[in-house]
């Protein structure tokens, strides 16, 4: 089980990162919080997590993407994986942990990591939060769709239940 759910993030760190540059907005990556959801509620927070930290570090790396990358990604896709938990797999929950992580946390802990690390100093502290959260908001809606019709063909807890034998505990 746990190699399937190896597998299965990594296609998603794949997916993430070839995706990204395709579907994007100046400024925006809402196919990110496309992917760090429908992450989260299949594999669990800390798979989430992780799958978000490899997905902006390859970008960074490969692409050039500023730690934006980064910044912009890991605490949605831990809140979102978290929030699907704790209200006992409800979708919107999942969708409402990333707009929170990315869209309010991420942005403001963008602020200094681009200011001090990145050397940008033409930025103010709520500079990223527009971006991120309409890059939330279109991702998050697009997941939501998403997995309320595998959710509707039973398809969603088919793949939970394959990916972790039955287990109800994610992450």
């Amino acid at each position: 089980m746990r190699l399937k759910r190896l597998v299965v993030l990594s296609m998603f760190v794949a997916i993430g990162v070839v995706i990204s540059p395709i579907l994007r907005v100046e400024g925006m990556c809402p196919t990110a919080h496309l992917v760090n959801i429908v992450c989260a509620v299949f594999l669990g927070p800390v798979y989430a997590l992780v799958g978000a930290l490899l997905t902006g570090i390859i970008r960074m790396t490969l692409m050039g993407i500023p730690p934006l990358a980064i910044t912009g990604a890991i605490f949605g896709a831990l809140l979102s994986g978290l929030a699907y938990r704790l209200s006992r797999g409800k979708i919107i929950f999942a969708v409402l942990g990333e707009i929170v992580g990315t869209g309010i946390i991420g942005a403001l802990v963008s602020y200094p990591v681009m200011t001090y690390i990145w050397g940008r100093t033409d930025l103010t502290v709520f500079i990223y939060v527009p971006m991120f959260l309409g890059a939330t908001l279109i991702g998050g809606s697009v997941a939501f769709l998403f997995l309320k019709a595998l959710q509707r063909g039973k398809l969603l807890s088919k793949i939970q239940s394959g990916l972790w034998g039955g287990k109800n505990e994610k992450g």
